[in-house]
């Protein structure tokens, strides 16, 4: 049984460079999503006049180019005959990328941690005090980043989650109130 325990410690120490590659590119996508997110939250407040006249006067009195922040009623205008539920599907696609990463991130840093320990442990027992340390740097540097891009990518989620809630929720009467208009002007035109 040495030579599995060999094996599994030799493929374990071959995950952490792909591990750490994509911790950097998950901070990456977590620093770009923080931007994307300020983008949009600014746009949002620029369009928010635009949104309640939808709200309050219809799909047709839209804008789909100008209510782009708002992503759901944008889909709405743009395509009249919209069900909810296929803006429930474009809500939670919407969310998938930051959801995804705020899951994602703390595992691979937990990897990222949890492998340095074996050679950190075996350092120890050869009484390499710089090994140690080297190791541990890796260990607690990856984990931290983890946690960081976990942070940043579970609080957009969440306020995300919750405008897009907020939308479905202020659309739901008026895709009613389109879809019974549309229903009207159906049997009109069959008299």
């Amino acid at each position: 049984m040495a030579w599995l325990e060999n094996i599994m410690y030799q493929l374990s120490d071959f995950f952490l460079a792909p591990v750490l590659i994509l911790l950097v590119i998950l901070f990456a996508y977590s620093l770009f999503s923080l931007g994307s997110f300020g983008t949009q939250a600014w746009q949002r407040r620029q369009a928010l006049g635009h949104y309640h006249t939808v709200l309050n006067e219809g799909l047709s009195s839209g804008d789909a180019q100008i209510l782009r922040p708002y992503v759901l009623a944008a889909l709405a205008v743009s395509k009249p005959d919209v069900s909810k539920d296929q803006l429930d599907v474009a809500a939670l696609i919407e969310l998938e990328g930051v959801r995804t990463v705020s899951r994602l991130a703390p595992m691979l840093g937990l990897i990222a941690t949890m492998v340095p320990m074996g050679p950190a442990l075996k350092n120890l027992g050869d009484g390499n005090i710089q090994g140690i340390s080297e190791n541990l740097i890796v260990a607690f540097s990856a984990v931290i980043f983890g946690l960081v891009i976990a942070s940043i990518t579970f609080w957009i989620a969440s306020v995300k989650k919750r405008w897009l809630v907020t939308e479905l929720v202020a659309l739901t009467p008026v895709l009613k109130a389109e879809q019974s208009l549309s229903s009207v002007e159906v049997i009109h035109e069959a008299a």
